[in-house]
């Protein structure tokens, strides 16, 4: 879990999984949305994925990156356990 909230603590990260939402995306695509460097993009990509946020699949020469909800759900149940101590 301490790598999805590494992950979502970025404001950078956060913006490229609301892009994601509607729909997948290239790196190339994610990076035309930011004034940094598509490395600068591909490191933050890794960092989702690594977190579990998103996926990736090759189609062709490219990438198409894809959010992942199962890890944001792991951890909405888990803040939801938490409000649930005090009752």
């Amino acid at each position: 879990m301490n790598k999805i909230f590494k992950a979502l603590n970025d404001p950078t990260r956060r913006e490229i999984l609301e892009r994601l939402k509607s729909s997948e995306l290239t790196a190339g695509e994610i990076a035309e949305a930011f004034n940094i460097t598509r490395p600068s993009i591909s490191h933050h990509l890794d960092i989702l994925k690594q977190a579990g946020l998103v996926s990736s699949r090759r189609e062709g020469q490219f990438i198409k990156y894809t959010i992942e909800t199962t890890a944001l759900e792991d951890a909405l149940q888990w803040f939801i356990t938490l409000l649930n101590m005090d009752t």
